[in-house]
This record gives C-alpha cells, structure tokens and sequence, in this order.
C-alpha cells in the first residue's frame, strides 16, 4: 500500500492520537510526582531567557570562527561531569550529519543535552527524553532546530515509496508539509514550529514548567551554508 502512513491521518486526528499515547504513558499518581519533582539537581541558575541568549552567542561565536570550547581540557571536563550533568539547555535537532550540535552553538562537554532523530520529530520517545532533560537535569529552554535542505522532509513532501521504516517518520512531519505546501525551505520552518508546538503542549511535564517561567521552549533553523541560527516564530 503506498505511502500508507502519510495519509493516515488528517493534523488534528494526529495530534489526537499522539496527546493519546502521552497520557497513556503515565498513570496518573506518576504523572502527579513527575510534574511536581524536588529540587532539580541541575546548578545553573540561567533563566529561560538568559539560556537561550547564551544558545545564540555561542552561535554567533561559531559563525565569527572564534569557538572558545575546543579550547576546554577534555580530560578535566570528563572527570568534572563523570558523575552528574547539569546541561543548561536542550536541543531536538535532526540526525543530519550536517547539523553538529555542540559545534553549532560552541559548547562542550556536559553543557546541552541533545536528542536527535531524522526530522527533528517530537515522537513519544524524543519527549520523554527532553521532559527528563527538563524535570530532572533543570535545562532551562528546549530548542527544536531545523535546517536547510532537510532530506526528512524532502521526503514526506515528495511521498514517495522507501524502504524499510523510513515512512514512519512521515506522519509526524506531514501537519507542516499540509500547511505549508511543496515549498521545501518553508515546510521546514513549519516543521520546527509544529514540533516545538507539540512539545509545549502535548506533554504535561513541559507545560507545567512552561507556565511557572521555569523553561522556555523555542523554534529555529540552522543555515547548513552560513552556520547561522534563526529565531522562528
């Protein structure tokens, strides 16, 4: 049957379906002591903002070739982060080998935690890993980050036959490809923003923090030519 999961589902029977496996993840005493955790374990004391600034002046610093964290002693950087991590910030970016996280915004060892899956997808296992980057490790903004002349989304707006599980990733990056058409820098962007829509709302953990000004939950594309990073809103 062809492209079968592409046209399963309409935007909202998708949403639906995917809130539906979230909150079936969770009883509901879990859910309770997972949304209210104790003191996070995480140090840093950047709020969501000051994060996100310092996202983007590594950033600024990776275009301008003056990274400073290849500079870092990795030896003395394992051994400060052997036993805890305290990542200010996290990052959904897609599994392109073109699209190097910690290069990208100029940070080392022990300071981003990443999650990475081709499309930059919020699939149930992707949030599950940023609401334990959040609730537990205290990062303070999540970034889903786009980039240019993405072959995931090449693919669901082309639809056509793959093998294997490739398709699977379709239904989750078919909402942008429907609201934004054949345009492929566009579909991206929506992409990232549908993303980061889902992340803040479909997830009770994020939410929550969300609303007591704890986490910051942005959209962005990387320019895979001039290594620029771009604010989507």
């Amino acid at each position: 049957m062809e492209n079968e999961l592409c046209h399963l589902q309409t935007r909202r029977g998708f949403v639906g379906a995917h809130l539906g496996r979230i909150a079936g993840a969770f009883s509901t005493a879990a859910a309770v002591n997972f949304m209210s955790p104790g003191p996070i374990a995480c140090q840093t004391e950047l709020s969501p903002e000051a994060a996100w600034q310092k996202l983007m002046a590594g950033n600024k610093r990776f275009r301008g070739r003056r990274m400073k964290s290849c500079e870092d002693d990795a030896s003395i950087l394992r051994q400060n982060t052997s036993e805890k991590q305290e990542p200010f910030a996290a990052i959904l970016a897609c599994a392109d080998s073109r699209v190097p996280v910690e290069f990208i915004f100029d940070q080392s060892i022990g300071q981003v935690f990443v999650t990475r899956v081709a499309g930059n997808v919020a699939t149930p296992e992707i949030i599950a890993s940023l609401e334990y980057g959040a609730a537990v490790l205290g990062t303070k903004v999540i970034l889903v980050l786009g980039h240019g002349n993405c072959g995931a989304v090449k693919a669901a707006i082309q639809g056509k036959e793959v093998p294997g599980q490739i398709s699977a990733l379709f239904a989750y990056i078919r909402p942008a490809v429907d609201e934004a058409g054949s345009n492929l820098n566009a579909a991206v962007n929506a992409n990232a923003k549908y993303q980061s829509g889902l992340l803040s709302k479909s997830s009770p953990v994020i939410s929550s923090l969300i609303k007591q000004n704890k986490l910051k939950v942005v959209a962005g594309c990387y320019d895979i030519v001039g290594g620029g990073v771009t604010l989507l809103t």
